[in-house]
């Protein structure tokens, strides 16, 4: 890949969670394994990031699997928090896109379309990765002159066939 342009994704906290998640309900097990199938054909083909966030929010688990989610992200690439990420975070929140949490959903969305990532990699349907959302999302971006990841989870890559 000498040369070639590879595409950024953002790793939010949702893909190591589910990577290594306990639960055993049918819906969990069926992320896990999509997100497995997703980490080993396709991680290694683009460049990965997270977030401190992300580390942090891993970290605060008592999981017995705490250590091995972060170890799976450990070689990635840590994009800053500015303080203009702050800023950009409040606007989600108080334009009432994203919850009001200004370390959760709305700093994830801030950190990848601060850093123009290609894609920001997420199970978060509700908040994130949401169809209803994202034309406002684009919408709020372009107004403070940033672009939008795409927000998806690792099943857009497989379709029907996962």
């Amino acid at each position: 890949m000498h040369g070639e342009i590879r595409k950024r994704i953002y790793i939010d906290t949702s893909i190591p969670s589910t990577y290594y998640t306990l639960r055993t309900d049918e819906g969990s097990l069926a992320r896990q394994r999509v997100t497995r199938q997703w980490w080993n054909k396709y991680a290694n083909l683009f460049s990965l990031t997270t977030s401190p966030t992300v580390i942090e929010e891993l970290s605060d688990g008592i999981s017995e699997k705490t250590r091995d989610r972060i170890s799976l992200i450990a070689h990635l690439e840590v994009l800053p928090i500015t303080a203009e990420i702050l800023q950009i975070t409040q606007i989600y929140i108080d334009k009432l896109i994203m919850p009001q949490d200004p370390s959760g959903d709305a700093l994830h969305l801030a950190i990848a379309s601060f850093h123009n990532m290609d894609e920001l990699l997420t199970w978060n349907q509700s908040h994130i990765a949401n169809a209803n959302k994202i034309s406002l999302i684009q919408r709020i971006n372009q107004d403070i002159g940033l672009a939008t990841p795409e927000l998806i989870t690792p099943l857009n890559y497989f379709g029907d066939n996962a």
